[in-house]
């Protein structure tokens, strides 16, 4: 076949092909079919396997720092120079009075009362009234004493920044002469009755906030009458006239200057055919300056004295160097002052005292250094050595010529006590709290005496105050010192007795008002004579109860 042959029959064939397939499915349109077996698949991956390994022993020990905060408020006590200013009162605490009568009765004192009674608003006007009395007996004949005392004070603050201060008070003390030799002397009981009596009044008044020129003033007078029953009567009449101002520099008043003027005169008088009128007059004029400083606190001044019309120039000195926290202060001074002499002041001394024929000043220098600081946040001590010179130092001495029952004063016009007083304190909080001292003394260079008589070498006190439970208080006192010497009938000198005499006592609320108390003197019955053939009482116990009128 032909070329032209062959294209005709492919073409015929195609279209009754494409007709017969066209017969079968009529409907359906133009589309292609795949069809694969092939399935992408991926690769397994890798894996890391992970081998672990013992850690190396680790010889050294941790350090391990805690900062725990403190579950109490205890603060550290941290001395610093004392400076009396004026207090601002907090309107935000109302002022508390308190109303209390406390009673009680033991084997000595036979009754106890003592009562405080407190008005006013508590904001400008304060009033207290004060009262006690006790009458104490013991085992020895005539061996006895009382004491009755009342007494008002009132403060009132006006709106033009001063303070008005004044009290008023009467006091009666009781002794009998019961320490005469031999004891079979024939004495009554009024021949051997001593009787102190006095009323004292005083006014003060002072600026609570200085001025806008930098100035405090607190000018004050105190006027006492003294008396005894003897006769012939004595009688003294003491009157102190201070008169002090300071001024004030710069804002934060850390340099001042001061200066006072102080009149202290006595009268004392002796009624009978050994009648006695004794002037005994002190006026001084201070000056000083102060410088405060955070470390560096300085007081420096002079003191001129007229002492019965005579004069000495008296020093007063004194430095406080602490360091930066304040936990060590070194004290350096060297002072002046005047003990006063008075009947009444020596009588306070020694109740046994006869009626003085001279009244002396007694004049004191001091030169010392010491060191007072804290350790912890409850520990405090201080520590002070100075060579101390008096001129005029009294001293008490049996009289002999009658049975040795009083004393009388002799006066040393010249004496040196190298001294050393020490303190040590442990407080925490408001719940316990312990205390102790020590005072050593030693006399020389005496100019008329042999000893110093009637005097104290060693001295130690200690005491416990300690909140057992909430409404349960427990404390405890112990006074001790080492052999005063004494003037003996024969004109030689002689120890006397040791001391030991330890107290205590407690306290606790049994209601809202009423507290019950218990004390215990000289627990270990120790018959020791602080003044020479005067044995103190023995053992005593004593209880009672206090009502408080206060319902807050």
């Amino acid at each position: 076949m032909n070329k032209q042959f062959r294209k005709t029959v492919f073409f015929i064939s195609g279209c009754l092909l494409g007709a017969a397939v066209h017969a079968q499915e009529p409907n359906k349109g133009k589309t292609i079919d795949v069809t694969s077996t092939f399935k992408p698949v991926l690769r397994e991956a890798s894996k890391i396997n992970f081998n672990a390994t013992e850690p190396a022993v680790d010889t050294t020990k941790p350090r391990l720092n805690y900062n725990i905060p403190s579950q109490n408020l205890f603060f550290t006590y941290q001395p610093a120079g004392v400076h009396p200013v004026a207090l601002r009162v907090d309107s935000m605490n109302a002022w508390q009075s308190s109303n209390y009568i406390k009673a009680g009765i033991g084997n000595i004192h036979q009754p106890y009362v003592k009562a405080g009674f407190s008005f006013g608003d508590g904001k400008q006007t304060f009033f207290n009234l004060f009262a006690n009395h006790y009458t104490s007996k013991g085992e020895l004949p005539f061996q006895k004493n009382s004491q009755t005392s009342v007494a008002a004070a009132g403060t009132y603050k006006t709106t033009k920044n001063l303070e008005w201060n004044a009290g008023l008070g009467f006091r009666s003390d009781d002794y009998y002469l019961y320490g005469f030799q031999p004891e079979t002397l024939p004495y009554s009981k009024e021949d051997l009755r001593q009787r102190f009596q006095t009323i004292e009044g005083k006014i003060d008044f002072r600026n609570l906030s200085p001025t806008e020129y930098g100035l405090n003033y607190h000018p004050k007078i105190k006027v006492s009458s003294f008396s005894d029953k003897w006769d012939p009567k004595g009688s003294e009449i003491n009157t102190v006239v201070n008169l002090p101002l300071e001024k004030t520099f710069g804002d934060d008043e850390k340099f001042s200057f001061d200066i006072g003027a102080t009149a202290d005169l006595t009268n004392y008088k002796r009624e009978g055919t050994n009648k006695l009128d004794i002037k005994n007059n002190l006026y001084q004029i201070a000056t000083a300056v102060s410088v405060k400083l955070d470390n560096f606190n300085l007081h420096a001044g002079i003191l001129p004295s007229w002492d019965q019309k005579k004069f000495h120039m008296l020093p007063n000195v004194m430095a406080d160097i602490s360091t930066n926290d304040k936990l060590l202060t070194l004290q350096l001074g060297w002072v002046g002052y005047y003990n006063k002499g008075s009947y009444q002041r020596f009588a306070s001394i020694n109740p046994f005292l006869a009626q003085p024929d001279s009244l002396l000043n007694t004049r004191v220098i001091d030169l010392y250094g010491g060191l007072k600081g804290t350790m912890g946040d409850h520990f405090t001590y201080s520590a002070k050595v100075g060579i101390v010179t008096y001129h005029n130092m009294p001293l008490f001495v049996n009289d002999y010529t009658i049975d040795g029952k009083t004393f009388q004063i002799r006066y040393e016009p010249k004496m040196n006590d190298l001294q050393l007083h020490s303190e040590i304190g442990y407080t925490v909080g408001e719940k316990f709290n312990a205390s102790a001292g020590l005072t050593l003394n030693n006399y020389y260079n005496l100019e008329r005496e042999k000893e110093a008589y009637g005097l104290i070498p060693v001295e130690l006190n200690a005491a416990i105050r300690w909140q057992l439970i909430k409404d349960l208080f427990f404390y405890t006192e112990l006074w001790t010192w080492n052999k005063p010497r004494y003037l003996g009938k024969d004109g030689d000198s002689y120890k006397g007795d040791n001391a030991f005499d330890l107290n205590a006592g407690a306290e606790f609320k049994i209601t809202k008002n009423f507290n019950l108390w218990v004390q215990l003197n000289n627990l270990l019955n120790d018959r020791y004579q602080r003044w020479n053939q005067y044995e103190v009482f023995g053992f005593s116990i004593m209880g009672g109860i206090t009502y408080s009128f206060n319902t807050k």
